[in-house]
């Protein structure tokens, strides 16, 4: 990919190998077919440390068999689990997930669990503070507790910071509240088409195609870039100066899980590097499409299978 050094609000962001901060729950996916590790924020830490960046998770895990399988799998997949916090009164996530025939996940999240209960601690104050991107979500602010502790980490990170907020909305786990204290942090915003109409609703954003409604939250939380997933019907990208849509990348899905992840990853790991709107929009659209083709969110990626994925847009 190319580099547009024109836009010096990106210029200032192009890092070597940044760290990438998944900020929130990290569960396992107990599937039809088995249990895989899962997680939005997990999964992104998992999907830029694929693209090369330092991924790292910052939740917690209970002091069980399952937490310390969680952090064994992590550890392989070589994403770092130095600030994945213990819980010894409460158990390791799970969320029991049922497919429809079309590979959508239904979730059924058990609660409470240990990352109801993330802590604010020195260590956290300290990821925080040197972290280069922080993606989070709705889910794991459904205790006040972790709420809490999440909107710390936020405050502390540097104003050089690319805080993403993946809505990633699971009922009835948040409220219009959580979402605007979320909007109000984030340089960029995702969302797939069903949580768009949703969150537009929620706050009062009547009438309008996707494009309007996501150009009004655009400006109502001074974003930086919204992205918007379509499932098979592609995307759109926005920012300040451009629009962006793609049709889609036309595969056998196996399941959806982990998809959106995908595209986020590549979203934040190729607009870190100034690239222009197509090449991301390309890039993480591909990237997600052949997650879909796979079983669970966090599955083994090459070097070679990643640059085969990218070829087609250019990317190595």
């Amino acid at each position: 990919m190319q580099n547009n050094l024109e836009d010096p609000r990106h210029r200032s962001r192009s890092l070597k190998s940044p760290q990438m901060v998944g900020l929130g729950e990290v569960l396992w996916d107990l599937l039809p077919s088995g249990r895989v590790l899962g997680g939005a924020p997990a999964n992104f830490a998992y999907m830029a440390t694929v693209l090369g960046d330092q991924g790292v998770v910052a939740s917690r895990v209970g002091d069980d068999e399952l937490g310390r399988e969680a952090c064994a799998v992590m550890d392989t997949l070589g994403v770092n689990t130095s600030y994945i916090q213990y819980d010894k009164r409460s158990e390791t996530g799970t969320a029991g997930v049922m497919l429809d025939l079309a590979g959508q996940p239904k979730f059924e999240i058990k609660r409470p669990v240990a990352w109801d209960f993330l802590q604010w601690t020195p260590a956290w104050e300290e990821l925080s503070s040197r972290a280069d991107v922080v993606c989070f979500g709705s889910l794991a602010q459904r205790s006040p507790t972790s709420a809490d502790a999440i909107e710390r980490f936020l405050r502390n990170s540097p104003k050089s910071a690319l805080i993403i907020c993946d809505a990633n909305l699971r009922e009835p786990f948040y409220n219009v509240d959580c979402l605007r204290r979320s909007f109000v942090h984030a340089d960029v915003l995702k969302l797939n088409d069903q949580e768009l109409n949703r969150i537009a609703s929620l706050l009062g954003m009547s009438g309008g195609d996707e494009r309007e409604l996501a150009n009004r939250l655009f400006h109502e939380f001074d974003l930086e870039l919204i992205s918007i997933t379509r499932g098979a019907r592609g995307s759109l990208l926005i920012s300040e100066s451009e629009m962006v849509e793609h049709t889609g990348i036309s595969v056998e899905v196996a399941d959806a899980i982990g998809a959106g992840d995908a595209f986020t990853a590549c979203v934040a790991h190729y607009y870190l590097q100034s690239c222009r709107l197509e090449e991301i929009s390309e890039s993480a659209n591909r990237f997600a499409a052949w997650i879909a083709t796979q079983v669970g969110a966090t599955p083994l990626i090459s070097q070679a299978q990643l640059s085969e994925i990218l070829s087609a847009s250019g990317s190595r």
